[in-house]
């Protein structure tokens, strides 16, 4: 009777113990939202904290570059996620290096630093400058509880369209193993092709896996039937021998084709999310 009663519960209390040692979760969201300036009201910002309070680190692609409102309306957005009762702070990129201002666009991450310890200053990859119309800005990141030497890479990308071969700027990403001296790296953003195309071939033999698939992260101008989604060009890149996808996938803001116009405003992107977890 006294060792069926002990044996579960020692055995409980085993278990416990490892997933607090070796089982380190987070989550991570990549949007599109769609010139991140002055034309995002109170409204639509309320929206996109309402989207984003829920993760631990958030990429944003799309920020207007051309004058100060995009990094203020970065700023705002943190200052509204704060007080929804969690702390984030945040970074915002210098305009990328492309071959006009009108392309030329910022990026900015978002965490919450009572799950992520950033490590350093997060950078505009400017060997890429000259070969990627918006050069990717990287940020490394530890994981707070668990094993301390747990840290990882987020690359935050917005590729250039897809009539402009975005495959050209993608090739670059096989690199970065080697680049960076290290396997924990997430690519995420915006590429305008999908997880199918062939130049993902070569990252995908390194270890890597898309956290979404056959998803359409695009909205179009106007509903066709009851259809308002489009391209699935949005997705978060990870090598999946290092990490374990819990869940993933698209947060379809806007529900029927009557608030189509609507969530339009706030961007013609649907946001993607992915919970990993690091083995």
């Amino acid at each position: 009777m006294i060792i069926m009663t002990r044996t579960p519960l020692i055995f409980f209390i085993v278990c416990l113990n490892c997933t607090l040692l070796f089982s380190q979760t987070f989550s991570v969201l990549s949007w599109n939202i769609q010139n991140l300036g002055r034309s995002k009201d109170d409204t639509e910002i309320q929206v996109m904290v309402d989207i984003l309070k829920s993760y631990d680190l958030v990429a944003i692609q799309e920020v207007v570059a051309k004058d100060p409102a995009g990094a203020q309306k970065v700023a705002q957005l943190a200052g509204e996620l704060n007080r929804k009762g969690a702390k984030w702070e945040y970074r915002v990129s210098p305009p990328t290096q492309s071959p006009s201002s009108y392309i030329s666009e910022r990026y900015a991450i978002l965490w919450k630093p009572s799950k992520l310890e950033l490590l350093g200053s997060p950078f505009l990859d400017k060997k890429l400058g000259e070969k990627i119309h918006r050069e990717p800005f990287l940020a490394k990141f530890r994981i707070k509880k668990g094993r301390k030497n747990t840290f990882f890479y987020i690359v935050n990308f917005h590729a250039r369209r897809f009539n402009l071969k975005p495959q050209q700027e993608i090739q670059y990403f096989q690199d970065y193993l080697d680049r960076l001296g290290a396997r924990n790296f997430i690519i995420a953003g915006d590429f305008n092709l999908n997880e199918r195309h062939k130049v993902w071939r070569k990252l995908y033999r390194q270890g890597f896996s898309p956290a979404v698939e056959r998803t359409p992260t695009t909205l179009k101008r106007k509903c066709k039937g009851k259809n308002y989604l489009n391209y699935p060009i949005d997705n978060i890149y990870y090598p999946s021998y290092l990490m374990r996808k819990r869940k993933a996938g698209s947060i379809d803001f806007v529900g029927e084709c009557a608030n189509l116009e609507t969530a339009r405003g706030v961007s013609d992107h649907l946001p993607i999310f992915a919970q990993f977890e690091i083995r």
